[in-house]
């Protein structure tokens, strides 16, 4: 159960976590597209009022220069124009003929720029002036020649039209905060919708999850007496006298390994299925790592043998720890059964004990086997999986062993890591938290060929 909840959690809070990214994602190419629209329509409206601003000065230019005996009346240039809007007029001897002034604050960076003016007449521009306190001014200006009406020189008048927009920009920039804050409380809003909408998505999941949990544990439970039957049935006729036939020996013998396969695979569906039920409970003792190991790895010194495989136990410290005698048995079993049985002939298996920090103990098993890639290695301690599925079954694995091995080191509050190299060999290493008392070993026997 506890497996259980911790898949279906980390696979909420990836979800979760996709449709944040997504929404993150959605957002922001919401609000920059949303920028840049406000920010083309204001300032095309913006250009277009100094176009014709632009055009009227020029007009009215125009026909003063055509009229020189006319007063010359600044309401006359200047009544198209309001408390932002500003114009200039000059001659090609830069002589300034008429004008509505801008603010005295800005005014000297204005004629700066119409000194230095390179933009093509037609097209707008918007020049920003950063003051000493900070603040930043944005003016958006054009140019336009006057119009001849019949003087040759006229054509060389220029009129600079140009409005202070640095409060349209401001609440541009204050219009996109306001809906980025707007957009980051939705997105907040949306995360934990969409947080809990996971979890409803999850419900059928967990609940077809928890039947096929539950039908493995039944099915393992029910199966173990038929199981039984069969293994003595077969043991019962194999050492019948009057079976004489080698083919049907033969047989039997086929029968008994394979139900002896069964019964093991059978015994593993049951570990794990009490494991995800938390039946699988903890009676910790004190007893003696090292001695264990080298007892194990004795048990294991005939399959070795078999295999022409050189099983050691080296390194080995006296230490008594605090934990369940049976189950620790197990995982070194299943470990060093593991690096026998994908180590090809002629090679080593070792077990050792490595430094550990205090309050910790180690132990691992390495071997100069197969090796796993490293894509697979995370894999490794799923149930069921196998890295070379064929090899795996000429061998009688059933991708259970190193699940139930990292069940067995979780119930420890400890941790298994693994180290290996294709074609160079595998080490596993177990981290265990446990009151540990360290001492010499009285004597250790390796283990030989």
């Amino acid at each position: 159960m506890a497996m259980a909840e911790n898949l279906f959690g980390r696979s909420r809070q990836r979800l979760t976590l996709l449709y944040s990214i997504v929404m993150i994602v959605f957002l922001v190419l919401l609000l920059f597209v949303m920028h840049m629209t406000m920010e083309w329509s204001i300032t095309s409206e913006q250009a277009r009022e100094l176009m014709d601003t632009a055009e009227s000065v020029s007009d009215a230019q125009g026909y003063l220069n055509q009229h020189p005996e006319l007063t010359i009346d600044d309401n006359v240039l200047y009544k198209s124009t309001n408390d932002r809007l500003f114009f200039y007029v000059f001659d090609s001897d830069g002589r300034l003929l008429n004008f509505a002034r801008a603010s005295f604050r800005i005014e000297p960076f204005i004629l700066d720029e119409m000194q230095n003016w390179k933009t093509p007449e037609g097209e707008v521009a918007v020049f920003t002036k950063h003051g000493e306190n900070g603040r930043k001014t944005k003016v958006m200006m054009t140019a336009k020649h006057v119009a001849g009406m019949g003087l040759v020189d006229s054509s060389l008048q220029t009129v600079y039209v140009g409005k202070d927009v640095t409060a349209m920009y401001n609440g541009m920039e204050k219009a996109t905060y306001a809906l980025a804050i707007l957009g980051v409380i939705a997105l907040i809003i949306a995360t934990a919708v969409g947080h809990v909408l996971s979890g409803r998505a999850m419900v059928p999941l967990k609940t077809a999850y928890e039947k096929q949990r539950q039908f493995a544990a039944d099915a393992s439970h029910e199966l173990r007496t038929p199981l039984s039957v069969v293994m003595a049935s077969a043991e019962l006729l194999q050492n019948d006298p009057s079976i004489t036939s080698p083919f049907l020996k033969q047989v039997i013998d086929d029968v008994r390994d394979e139900v002896k396969k069964m019964t093991k695979l059978v015994g593993d569906l049951l570990v794990v299925a009490r494991s995800d039920n938390k039946a699988l409970k903890l009676k910790p003792s004190k007893f003696e790592l090292a001695g264990l190991i080298e007892q194990t790895a004795r048990l294991m010194q005939p399959l070795a043998e078999q295999k022409n495989i050189t099983l050691r136990a080296e390194g080995l410290k006296k230490t008594d720890i605090q934990a369940d005698e049976q189950k620790i048995r197990q995982l070194v079993l299943i470990l060093v059964d593991n690096a026998v049985k994908y180590t090809p002939e002629g090679g080593t298996v070792t077990v050792f004990m490595p430094q550990a920090e205090k309050g910790h103990v180690k132990f691992a098993v390495s071997d100069t086997g197969i090796g796993i890639a490293k894509e697979d290695q995370e894999k490794v301690f799923d149930r069921f999986y196998r890295v070379d599925k064929a090899r795996s079954r000429e061998m009688g694995g059933n991708g259970l062993g190193l699940a139930i091995a990292q069940e067995i080191v979780n119930l420890h509050k400890g941790h298994i890591s693994i180290a290996s190299e294709l074609g160079k060999g595998t080490t596993f290493i177990v981290d265990l938290r446990a009151k540990v008392k360290t001492g010499k070993l009285p004597k250790v026997v390796p283990q030989t060929e």
